[in-house]
């Protein structure tokens, strides 16, 4: 019998896999330079916590989570977000005395359509910033969320940017949504006309409902002084940190927990059916509803399937600085050296232990993503190897001290 991944899953090999570790590196490396820890929480949680935490009605709750019964009889589900997890790791260790700034990077889950950039297990990076109301703490989780698509080098990124106010705002507009609805029935999806009276605002987020909620009355309409001027505030702090944005007036996100301030990162030659590479939104209700006590907060997750997917792949980093290549046989031991050498000073080295030709070891360094070859054969007399750009094929003698220097240059 054959075994296959399953549906919706897939593996990761080198050399493809470096692409995922230099995305960790530098999620986590951004995330240390901007104040955030790192949090750890289970990969599975009592079902009750995403059913009430991100909505019982919302599409993700009611037809995507991977839901079992244990053996002692709890209802578990395989975690389908992180925020909801982290919110209750607060509360759980006491609540947040002050600001608290925490990531986390692991494989989230749900039941969905498998197709390009959508699958039933995928990678995601989340920032949380909890315990600030000011709109500044919004500035800086949109600007980490850019800077992040910036260092991996996707082109072309629009953020997508609206308010949905608070709840009291959104009593109002609830009245006028479904009015405006209704008046256009017959063109809704079965799904919109369903959701329709429960939670119309979910219908703004419906794509097969997208012609009809263009014209829809939208909530930056209804929006409470108070939420109008959280808005103007973060839109001033996003032009003066140099973010582009578009405001997009039926942006909703699809989460219960979410006012005010929303956003999506939209990679415009991203051509998939979904294109958004992550997104964010204030969550100040979570807390209560929750358990906890009343505590501001906001913040981000990121899709690492789709970011790599929509990233220029021929810019990607090399997985290795150098293959040493034993052209002379009787240097094994000083090819040995050299190896373990650089190794040492933090250089990713790597090189065939067996007896190959020299053809076989640089397609050995192709296939493992090398940037560059170190021949060790008659130059190592003279204090020298060979040293390849397998990029370009220039190559050059370089002195043995010389080495690390010519690697990292």
């Amino acid at each position: 019998m054959t075994y296959r991944a399953p549906k919706g899953t897939y593996d990761v090999l080198p050399p493809e896999s470096a692409t995922w570790v230099e995305a960790e590196r530098v999620f986590l490396d951004l995330a240390e330079r901007y104040g955030y820890g790192l949090v750890l929480t289970p990969v599975f949680e009592a079902t009750e916590l995403f059913s009430r935490g991100v909505g019982e009605d919302t599409e993700v709750v009611e037809k995507q989570m991977y839901t079992f019964t244990d053996k002692g009889g709890r209802s578990l589900t395989l975690r389908p977000e992180a925020t909801a997890s982290i919110v209750r790791s607060l509360i759980q260790a006491g609540g947040v005395v002050g600001t608290f700034k925490g990531c986390s990077w692991g494989p989230m889950f749900r039941y969905e359509r498998p197709q390009k950039g959508r699958n039933r297990q995928f990678l995601q990076a989340d920032i949380e910033y909890i315990g600030e109301a000011a709109p500044g703490a919004d500035v800086e989780v949109i600007e980490f969320g850019y800077r992040y698509l910036q260092e991996l080098r996707v082109p072309n990124v629009e953020v997508r940017l609206n308010s949905i106010g608070d709840a009291g705002d959104r009593s109002a507009y609830r009245t006028e949504l479904i009015a405006y609805l209704e008046s256009r029935r017959d063109e809704l999806s079965d799904d919109a006309l369903r959701r329709m009276y429960d939670n119309p605002l979910r219908v703004l987020d419906s794509k097969a409902d997208s012609a009809v909620v263009a014209d829809a009355p939208t909530p930056t309409e209804h929006l409470s002084d108070e939420a109008a001027e959280h808005f103007a505030a973060v839109r001033n702090g996003l032009e003066e940190a140099d973010i582009p944005y578009r405001i997009a007036p039926t942006l909703v996100r699809g989460l219960d927990y979410y006012n005010r301030t929303v956003w999506e990162y939209v990679p415009l030659d991203f051509d998939a059916a979904q294109s958004s590479v992550g997104g964010g939104g204030r969550y100040d209700p979570l807390f209560e509803r929750l358990g906890g006590k009343p505590t501001p907060a906001v913040g981000l997750a990121m899709g690492l399937d789709r970011i790599l997917l929509a990233r220029k792949q021929s810019e990607s980093l090399p997985s290795l600085d150098a293959f040493v290549i034993l052209a002379a046989p009787e240097r094994r031991a000083d090819a040995t050296g050299l190896v373990r050498r650089l190794r040492g000073a933090g250089l990713r080295i790597d090189a065939v232990t067996g007896d190959r030709s020299v053809k076989a070891q640089f397609k050995a360094a192709d296939r493992a993503g090398a940037a560059n070859a170190l021949v060790v054969g008659e130059e190592w007399d003279e204090g020298g190897v060979t040293a390849r750009d397998l990029a370009t094929g220039e190559q050059r003698t370089v002195a043995l001290e010389e080495i690390e220097t010519w690697l990292r240059r």
